[in-house]
Formats: C-alpha cells, structure tokens, sequence
C-alpha cells in the first residue's frame, strides 16, 4: 500500500465534497475528486488540493452509472495507486415540497444519485480495499434520515436512512477486511444546495430551530470526515456522527 493515503471524493467540486477534499489534501491525502458536471468548480478545488501539496486527479461522471463508478476507480489506480479511502458525498434532492407533489423523474433520480450511487461505490472500493489489505469509506448522510423532513423532502430523507442501513450493515461484512466504514449525519449547511431546491435562504430561515443557533459550514462536516478516515478512528467502525448543531 503506498504510504500516501489515496481517497476518492465523489460530489468533490463544491460545498461539502470541496472542503472535504481540501481538509484531507492537508492531512496526507491525495485525491481523485469526481464531479457530475461543473468542470471550472471541480478544477479550481483541484488548484486548492494541489496548493496543499497533494496530488489531486479530477473525473467527470454520474456515480448512478457503474460505468462511471467504474471509470473513476480505474482513474484512481491508474494514476495515484491503490485506493484507500472513499468518501461518499455526490447526492441530490429535487425540488421542495410534499411528497404528494413530487414528480416520479424526481423521485427516481434522488434514489439512483443517493442509494444505488453509493451502492456501486461502496462495492468497487469494497472490492479494492481488500485487495490492498484494508480501507476506510465514509458515507455522507443527512440529519433527515432521523428527521424525516416532513413538507421539504421525505423521499432525500428515505434515501439517507438506507445510506444509514448501508453503513452499519456493510461495516460488520468489511470488518475482516480491515475496512472501516462509517458515515457522517450533517445538518443545515450553508452549501449552494439549497438554491439548487429552490430555496437560497433556508439555511437562514433554519437557524432559529437550530440549538446552536445558525446553520454549519462544510468546513465543519469535512472535520468530521478527516477524523473517520484518520487513524485516530482506527477503531471506530459501524458509527453515524451527527454534525447537526444539536438538532
């Protein structure tokens, strides 16, 4: 196994995928980051990774697609090694609203991006890891799946208790293997998320329901995510951590 940490950041050019990318670029890591469509995003938190001094390779790709799936973890070995991490970021809502309003095109894309993007994932590093003698994956969840969301986006929070189930299930298969598999639970984070579904001020509006008073910055979840993936987590396996502000 090559002494540099070598992880796959899906979701990697923007929010919580970017500053995940950059925290883990100064911790050791160098990085494959895929994106979906926003090439300029991508390559400027790729400049950032670099800036750190780490190697950082960008892939353009629908992790709802195994050939993408596959595509990003051929890069990966072809051009940094064997991959030891994986990051699960790459998700999608749809537009707010009641369930009952919800368009099925809507609907299926949020469970092919959210649960069988990480699926095929999980199961290509699952299969790698192995093969280099462990790994650890960390699954980017949502404070929604215990939430429910009622009148925002039940179908994103369905899709994020499976990633819950997925964590906890997949953990004790991998286990050994030494692959640790974890996930990390965020809250309202202040990304451009929320204007993509619609609503730019709802981290703001939000911040009064918010224990801590204010919505979080995706600084705050990379945190989290470092720290899963960092030895002094070497013993943790099977664990959701919520990063939510006390919600």
């Amino acid at each position: 196994m090559s002494r540099r940490r070598i992880t796959v950041v899906t979701g990697g050019s923007r929010g919580i995928g970017a500053a995940t990318c950059v925290r883990l670029a100064a911790e050791g890591h160098d990085l494959v980051l895929g994106y979906v469509r926003d090439e300029e995003a991508a390559e400027a938190t790729a400049e950032r990774v670099r800036a750190a001094g780490a190697r950082c390779v960008t892939v353009r790709g629908d992790t709802a697609q195994e050939e993408a799936v596959e595509r990003l973890f051929d890069t990966a070995r072809a051009e940094l090694g064997p991959v030891t991490g994986l990051v699960n970021n790459a998700g999608v809502t749809g537009p707010l609203g009641r369930l009952a309003d919800a368009r099925t095109e809507d609907l299926r894309r949020v469970v092919e991006v959210n649960l069988l993007g990480y699926l095929l994932c999980c199961r290509r590093a699952a299969r790698d890891m192995a093969g280099a003698g462990g790994g650890a994956i960390v699954n980017v969840s949502s404070a929604a799946a215990t939430l429910g969301s009622p009148g925002d986006y039940v179908h994103y929070a369905a899709t994020k208790a499976a990633v819950d189930a997925l964590t906890l299930g997949l953990s004790k298969e991998l286990g050994p293997d030494r692959i640790r598999v974890n996930g990390v639970a965020p809250g309202i984070v202040e990304t451009g998320m929320h204007a993509a579904m619609g609503d730019p001020d709802r981290p703001a509006k939000a911040a009064p329901g918010i224990p801590l008073g204010r919505p979080g910055q995706p600084e705050e979840i990379a945190g989290a995510v470092a720290w899963l993936l960092s030895e002094d987590a070497s013993y943790t396996t099977g664990t959701v951590l919520r990063v939510a502000g006390g919600r």
